[in-house]
């Protein structure tokens, strides 16, 4: 079975890209990353954004798009965005509601952004916090936007962000299978004193599970690396995080 690919979400090492863009894309190229996943508006034209990967062999594997920029009046310039830079995968990072019935809403209409999205070979999907597994009257937000979407809508499950609302993400991951075709490796350790200033493998994610079950149950087509801990230099923590991974055999 070939083995997932796995890239890093570029908001992890934000401030050094906003400094020196390309050099930091080598930098991620050079750590063994196969591709990386970008976040939030674009701050650089497409082309510039296009030309980066070009120049060091990264494939986008997903853009962190703010939710405003999914809506009408900004949707076709989106998908121009993601088509120069070959990226399938459009996912919402953060999405918030008051009652059950406002995420219902909101699971329809990124169904029909998936619908949207579909003509272009496109996708959609929501990235979890902590917030969307905490009881919202008498169901977790997280369960009411999976139920109420088309299975084509990608669950990216956030292991970190789980683990920190005390849930198990292999659960997560088996409640709604084969929806997580991307996927977020956070760690996070249930020391408060740690938390998420754990690199992957010194923390309490189930990292064997975790991938065993992505590589043969999951559905998965790219792993993504995020690490946000500001007490550790971003570029050194995440090539921390990618060679514990490549001593794990992922």
């Amino acid at each position: 079975m070939p083995r997932i690919p796995i890239a890093l979400e570029m908001y992890s090492v934000r401030h050094d890209f906003s400094q020196a863009p390309l050099a930091t894309m080598q930098a991620v190229k050079d750590m063994g990353y196969d591709g990386v996943e970008f976040a939030g508006a674009p701050k650089y034209c497409q082309e510039f954004y296009a030309g980066l990967l070009k120049q060091t062999g990264l494939t986008c594997c997903g853009w962190h798009t703010p939710w405003e920029l999914v809506q009408d009046d900004k949707l076709q310039q989106t998908i121009e965005l993601n088509r120069c830079v070959n990226n399938r995968y459009i996912i919402i990072p953060w999405l918030d509601a008051k009652t059950q019935q406002d995420w219902i809403k909101l699971a329809a209409e990124m169904n029909r952004l998936a619908d949207k999205l579909a003509p272009y070979g496109m996708r959609c999907g929501y990235h979890n916090h902590a917030h969307d597994f905490k009881l919202l009257e008498d169901k977790k937000p997280w369960d009411c936007f999976a139920e109420n979407t088309y299975k084509k809508v990608i669950l990216q499950l956030d292991t970190g962000n789980a683990l920190a609302a005390g849930v198990d993400p292999m659960q997560a991951l088996k409640k709604y299978p084969g929806r997580a075709e991307t996927i977020h490796l956070k760690p996070y350790s249930n020391n408060p004193e740690i938390a998420f200033n754990s690199i992957i493998g010194e923390d309490d994610v189930p990292w064997e599970q975790v991938w065993q079950y992505c590589q043969n149950e999951g559905n998965t087509e790219w792993a993504i690396v995020e690490y946000e801990c500001p007490e550790t230099p971003a570029l050194e923590a995440v090539e921390k995080c990618i060679k514990a991974l490549r001593k794990m055999g992922f």
